[in-house]
């Protein structure tokens, strides 16, 4: 009787050190990609952005760009404009000629543009999952589990070009099923910037007649 025992105790086991091998591996990769991006004085991403839910019949897919110089970004997506200059986030609407400034806030379960980049560093438990032929590049997906059980995220596979170090692909799956996947149409780094590109002038969009909303 205590053979079968041994057996399955030495099988939990081999599972569990085979389960912290693979945990051990995802982070030492997760932290390659993030000291490669530390490395860059800037990045310029364009990117595809999809979102499913089956059960609620929704999908969308739009296209947006990204330029990021340490914490200051400048987003395009949705016909809108989104600047955060270090102080200040300043969101542009043309549509509705209408510009809000706002303190910066990072709300509990949201990654901004500013962490785009580099929001797996912390609050995430990590797995080696599967390796894939995207394109003629190889992508090893690692899977991120948040540790807040409360959180509305269920995983997050996170693609990374095994050459070059640099995310690839993001999918996010939420609890009520909807799934989120980002997709790296072309990344970027030390491009020239303009100087003023993370300056906002108020003036400007008073003189064209938009509606300015301080919070």
């Amino acid at each position: 009787m205590k053979r079968p025992l041994i057996l399955l105790w030495l099988a939990v086991m081999a599972a569990w050190n085979a389960s912290a091998q693979d945990a051990a591996k995802a982070k030492a990769l997760l932290d390659e990609v993030y000291q490669k991006v530390q490395g860059y004085d800037n990045i310029v991403v364009d990117f595809k952005f999809e979102l499913y839910n089956a059960e609620a019949n929704v999908r969308q897919e739009n296209r947006g760009d990204l330029t990021l110089k340490g914490d200051q970004y400048l987003l395009h997506y949705l016909g809108a404009t989104q600047l955060y200059d270090g102080k200040k986030v300043y969101t542009i609407v043309p549509e509705n000629e209408e510009v809000t400034i706002e303190d910066k806030s990072d709300e509990a379960g949201t990654v901004s543009p500013s962490k785009m980049l580099t929001f797996y560093r912390e609050g995430h438990n990590y797995a080696w999952d599967i390796l894939q032929n995207v394109m003629g590049r190889k992508v090893q997906f690692v899977k991120l589990t948040p540790i807040d059980t409360h959180s509305e995220i269920a995983s997050i596979l996170l693609g990374i070009d095994v050459e070059t170090k640099h995310i690839q692909k993001l999918i996010e799956t939420g609890k009520n099923g909807t799934k989120t996947t980002i997709t790296v149409n072309s990344f970027k780094t030390n491009q020239p910037l303009s100087g003023s590109l993370f300056t906002f002038d108020v003036q400007k969009y008073e003189d064209e007649g938009y509606y300015i909303v301080r919070n």
